[in-house]
């Protein structure tokens, strides 16, 4: 998906600590969200993936369509669906982690991922929270934390990645609760947007049928926001408060389960205006 221009600054210091890490490591864990596979994808994968073996969790599984969900999971070997917070999934992860651990020694691991995937509940899951740090591995700069638990070294977050992105990856990211919403316009906005790519898939699972029409997605949304009870003085929909409740209800599965793209489709997110395609 279209990613922004790193500011230069940002890009070398990136850089810097991946090549130092990478070099030490045998093994890559990148976290996604289930729901939306490609869009939660972390900055420098592709980089990363030319470096070392990559085994890829997709968390949130218990939130996903899982019948969307399968060609995730068979586009690549190493590509796991997980409940984190009910570790279901995790002994299967575990076994594909040991398939590359040297003779010789612990396999050396990091955990990526943007924020609120998953990424440290795996972490700890993989340690165990009562794991005890260890030394430096050589040649790692000090700032870096390993911790040591059945066979395995994981590195603590790096702080390497830097989840920038596009206007519309952001939206996505948003409905997902994967960033906060007030710094990309604020939940109406982005609840509009929500609405307008709902009914261009067709998710009527989603979205209730009576919801659905070709009517401006901002008065699909009063007509929420008068179900939710957002009201305030004259009976006027407060429509920020609206798209805050839909957005929670969606991204809590309290809608229904969902997997907004597949492997290889573009995603066409209309925020008002402009037109961003996700790729």
């Amino acid at each position: 998906m279209p990613r922004s221009v790193w500011y230069p600054g940002h890009m070398a210091k990136g850089s810097r600590k991946l090549k130092e890490l990478a070099s030490k490591l045998d093994l890559i864990i990148e976290v996604r969200d289930a729901r939306a596979p490609a869009s939660t994808s972390a900055p420098m994968m592709a980089a990363l993936a030319e470096l070392k073996p990559v085994i890829r969790v997709l968390s949130h599984m218990d939130l996903a369509d899982t019948k969307k969900l399968n060609p995730w999971l068979k586009e690549n070997n190493y590509t796991y669906a997980a409940d984190l917070r009910k570790k279901t999934g995790l002994n299967q992860i575990k076994k594909a982690i040991m398939k590359f651990k040297p003779p010789h020694r612990e396999i050396r691991i990091a955990v990526i991922g943007i924020p609120n995937v998953g990424k440290s509940m795996l972490l700890n899951s993989l340690i165990n929270k009562s794991s005890a740090i260890v030394g430096g591995v050589a040649g790692v700069t000090r700032s870096v934390s390993w911790y040591k638990n059945e066979g395995m070294l994981v590195v603590d977050s790096p702080g390497i990645l830097d989840p920038h992105a596009e206007k519309g990856a952001h939206l996505i990211l948003s409905w997902l609760g994967c960033v906060k919403t007030e710094v990309i316009g604020g939940y109406e906005n982005a609840a509009v947007a929500l609405i307008d790519f709902l009914n261009y898939k067709n998710m009527h699972e989603i979205l209730p049928v009576e919801y659905i029409s070709d009517e401006p997605a901002e008065l699909t949304l009063e007509r929420i926001g008068k179900k939710y009870g957002c009201l305030i003085s004259g009976g006027r929909v407060d429509f920020e408060l609206a798209g805050r409740k839909f957005i929670e209800a969606f991204s809590s599965g309290r809608l229904g389960l969902i997997c907004l793209e597949q492997p290889g489709e573009e995603m066409i997110i209309n925020f008002h205006e402009a037109a961003v395609v996700c790729e």
